[in-house]
């Protein structure tokens, strides 16, 4: 009897396993009532709490590492002129895909700073179809002639669409200007006219640049020409150069080009360098034509750099990827320009660039001389100083660039 109660108590406490046929053929768990007796309900619960607690402390972590974290911010880059691949390559040392310059549409990613920075460039870039992941965008433009301008203005115009829909916030551009400093059509965009652009970066020595929300910006070289990205190497620094100087370039009637060669020649200095003169600006290299000229920069200790238009030419920067020392005509040229002392290569005499200033193409055969009786440690140290001059200004104007965003952008987003 005793046996047959204790049998009773335990089947009345213990949830049997019951299984219940269905109509479709399987089978379904009985219900349970609330007041059946479960043993390990209160190690259950305890665990449960423990893993919430678990969960939550787990939840603040993350929310600690994510707000210790550098904030990233995403910059598009547009660039619907040349001067944007000197930006992207030379100075932000971006990739880009595909690597042929020929393709339509290419396109690269870096991470600078606190900005992840996107580029899309190439005859296909076109508006509207460019994939907006971001409200902040750079807009690379040539603004040197009138039809240049007029293509430059519908890129503006269709930014200030995106601004109206709300797509686009903040808008930077980097102008290639007027090589004599007349950019007036550009005015009514900025913003401090009434205009959307909040940053401008502006080629040549304008007396706009108040650093701002006008910025100066470097030529940089011919990348419309195909000039590359040059990496210096130790031959480049301590090779024996066989000519002192060198010219190659369009010789225009009546020129100060027109006058160096002519003292060249009547020195006879022109059989220690390497110059070519041709009448007619061509705009685009041959393969053999930019292969003799970036010889000739690897081969001269000097690189003649009469003015043009502007004092500022692309021949400064593609001297100074070679080691080889920009000779620089120290004259401002006519037109809205700054006059200032600083002036010309303002922005490049700042940065201290170790070049070699002529007020006069008279004094050249002087420097010749000169050159002549340099010792090959003088010039192989000098070669270093200027690559080194050259890679850390490159360092200086990407700092500058991606500060000048940050602070205008994001600083108080």
């Amino acid at each position: 009897m005793f046996q047959r109660a204790v049998s009773i108590l335990i089947t009345s406490l213990v949830v049997k396993k019951i299984t219940v046929a269905t109509s479709g053929g399987g089978v379904v768990a009985p219900h349970i009532g609330d007041d059946v007796w479960n043993p390990w309900e209160d190690e259950q619960a305890d665990a449960l709490s423990a893993l919430h607690k678990q969960r939550e402390a787990f939840r603040q972590y993350q929310e600690r590492i994510d707000k210790n974290r550098p904030k990233r911010n995403k910059v598009q880059i547009w660039g619907k002129a040349a001067i944007g691949l000197y930006l992207w390559e030379h100075i932000l040392e971006g990739p880009l895909n595909p690597t042929d310059i020929h393709t339509q549409w290419r396109e690269g990613e870096i991470q600078v700073g606190k900005i992840d920075f996107s580029f899309y460039t190439g005859p296909a870039v076109i508006q509207g179809h460019v994939p907006l992941d971001t409200d902040s965008v750079v807009l690379v433009l040539n603004g040197r002639e009138q039809q240049k301008i007029s293509y430059a203005t519908r890129w503006l115009q269709h930014v200030q669409t995106l601004i109206q829909f709300h797509a686009v916030n903040r808008v930077a551009v980097v102008l290639l200007g007027s090589e004599r400093c007349t950019n007036d059509w550009i005015s009514p965009y900025l913003r401090r006219h009434g205009g959307f652009v909040d940053l401008l970066f502006l080629v040549y020595d304008s007396p706009w640049v108040n650093d701002k929300d006008v910025f100066q910006w470097p030529l940089g070289v011919a990348t419309y020409r195909q000039f590359p990205v040059v990496m210096p190497n130790s031959h480049m620094v301590s090779s024996t150069r066989p000519f002192l100087c060198n010219f190659l370039g369009t010789v225009y009637k009546n020129s100060s080009r027109e006058t160096l060669m002519g003292i060249l020649k009547q020195t006879g200095l022109d059989k220690e360098c390497i110059t070519t003169g041709r009448e007619k600006w061509l705009p685009q290299e041959t393969v053999e034509s930019l292969r003799r000229y970036q010889t000739a920069l690897a081969q001269s200790e000097i690189t003649l750099c009469p003015v043009g238009i502007n004092t500022e030419c692309y021949r400064i920067y593609e001297a100074c990827a070679y080691g080889s020392v920009p000779v620089v005509e120290d004259m401002v040229t006519p037109g809205g320009c700054s006059a200032a002392r600083s002036s010309p290569l303002r922005l490049l005499k700042a940065a201290g660039a170790p070049f070699i200033f002529l007020k006069d193409w008279k004094e050249l055969p002087g420097l010749l001389e000169k050159e002549k009786m340099m010792s090959q440690e003088e010039r192989t140290e000098r070669r270093r100083r200027l690559l080194e001059w050259y890679s850390s200004f490159r360092q200086q104007m990407k700092d500058r660039f991606t500060e000048v965003l940050e602070e205008a952008f994001f600083k108080n987003s």
